[in-house]
């Protein structure tokens, strides 16, 4: 087995209790392909209730509307991010691949001298 480097970045409010890490990620990056909370979170096996909850409380912590929703029968109703959440996911990912990238580089070293001595 070879070691390497994982990082989980999280955004969290003043208590320190998590607002967003990847799930959170995943379900708006969902949101902005199927224009669609409920198949957003369907297709992370988790409920519209759960999804609409993560995200109210998201919101409520950055404050910040991320979602735009709009209602209509037979299929029209939908969601898309807003700017703000567009803009949030953006620099989530880079911020999250400079991280991870920094700490493979800072632990390098260590990880190529621990296959040594195998």
């Amino acid at each position: 087995m070879k070691a390497r480097v994982q990082v989980k970045v999280y955004l969290v409010d003043e208590r320190g209790e998590h607002l967003m890490g990847m799930g959170v990620l995943g379900l708006l990056a969902g949101i902005e392909r199927r224009h669609s909370i409920l198949q957003a979170a369907k297709g992370m096996k988790m409920s519209y209730m759960k999804a609409h909850a993560v995200l109210k409380r998201l919101e409520r912590g950055l404050g910040g509307r991320l979602v735009a929703r709009w209602h209509g029968g037979a299929g029209k109703g939908g969601a898309e991010l807003t700017p703000f959440a567009r803009d949030l996911l953006a620099r989530y990912a880079r911020h999250n691949d400079r991280v991870a990238a920094l700490a493979r580089k800072e632990f390098a070293p260590l990880i190529k001298r621990l296959g040594r001595l195998r």
